[in-house]
């Protein structure tokens, strides 16, 4: 090894050590000033790497996943199993809306075989994921297109603000990208907003969109858009609706008026009818997901805002009250931010645990 002259073994200082400088070496008097090196150009800032979804979806899950490891960090303490552990542990997971038959569920598993035993918080989550990914695993189901029927008709509904029409644009954008040709037919006619925006989504995907002025009726532009989208040979129709409180029987019956016109241009349509829920609503969309079901004849749902609660076990009451099929999930507002449902992915995020 080739000695550095210039190390004169004399040990950094206190400050040296502490930000990682040394004792400048003994200096030379009769050497001539070294010139002072070129400063190096500054590298280029480039983009920031694309985030995968997991590391999206455990992001965006982490108000819900933080609130349930911090409740299982307490509860689990450095002590022996008891029962009054696993009533801790069930009441938490009632309290983040996993809902009851789940909560149960899991408290069961966790104590099975257990009592008087020291169990770790991360034995807690990992049986706390398993079973949650048990009761997702039936439910998690891609949206299929049946290229038989043509076009394939989605209708959207749900409550005001759940996020249907910005729903629709990531879906149809989605569709699009695969080579289908989309079409999609502004039904919230309540709100200029809805069908501007909607409007901007076509333009995106080169998408028509077929709209009428404001206060039209939404069962007459149905008909339209759906014999439209037939002439033009359109693969996937998408259709809004008006956002509408459950329980406001009125606007739940012009609901069924539309898809009973539906059924006048074609029996069979529409072939699917997704059901937007926003997570942040928390019990309330278990009443939503029972009278739109009822309504308007639910085929599916989609559950975006997931990333604005610490309330995402909703989903999990959901799937085991419903049965009814999970196609997406959203957990911010990009276009790659809804993607289609993974029990496995889900659970784990929520459980607070690595992929």
């Amino acid at each position: 090894m080739v000695e550095d002259p210039t190390n004169t073994g004399k040990k950094p200082g206190l400050f040296g050590r502490l930000f990682g400088r040394t004792e400048p070496a003994a200096r030379d008097e009769t050497a001539s000033p070294a010139p002072a090196p070129e400063a190096a150009p500054a590298p280029e800032a480039g983009p920031e790497p694309k985030r995968s979804w997991w590391q999206r979806l455990k992001e965006g899950l982490s108000r819900s996943s933080s609130t349930i490891s911090r409740g299982i960090a307490d509860v689990f303490t450095k002590r022996k199993l008891d029962a009054a552990m696993l009533d801790d542990l069930e009441d938490l997971l009632i309290q983040a809306d996993l809902g009851i038959a789940t909560a149960t569920k899991i408290r069961e598993s966790v104590g099975k075989g257990r009592y008087d035993k020291q169990i770790e918080p991360e034995e807690v989550k990992q049986i706390l994921a398993a079973e949650i990914e048990a009761v997702l695993g039936p439910v998690a189901q891609p949206l299929v297109i049946d290229e038989a029927k043509k076009p394939f008709v989605i209708l959207v509904v749900g409550v005001n603000g759940s996020g249907k029409t910005t729903t629709i644009g990531k879906l149809s954008a989605k569709y699009a990208a695969e080579g289908k040709k989309v079409m999609l037919a502004a039904g919230d006619t309540f709100r200029a907003a809805a069908i501007e925006q909607l409007q901007i989504w076509g333009s995106r995907i080169g998408a028509p969109v077929i709209s009428r002025p404001q206060g039209a009726d939404a069962a007459g532009l149905a008909f339209d858009a759906m014999r439209e989208a037939r002439e033009q040979g359109a693969d996937v129709l998408v259709m809004d609706t008006a956002g509408r409180l459950q329980n406001r029987t009125e606007l739940m019956a012009e609901l069924e008026k539309v898809v009973r016109v539906m059924k006048k241009v074609d029996a069979d349509a529409p072939h699917a009818v997704l059901l937007v829920l926003d997570a942040t609503v928390g019990q309330n969309a278990m009443s939503q997901v029972e009278i739109f079901g009822r309504v308007a004849g639910v085929t599916g749902l989609v559950m975006t805002k997931l990333d604005g609660t610490a309330r995402g076990g909703i989903l999990v009451a959901i799937a085991e009250k419903f049965k009814l099929p999970v196609h997406f999930i959203g957990v911010g507002e990009q276009q790659d931010d809804l993607e289609p449902f993974a029990a496995r992915d889900f659970a784990r995020a929520i459980a607070g645990l690595e992929d």
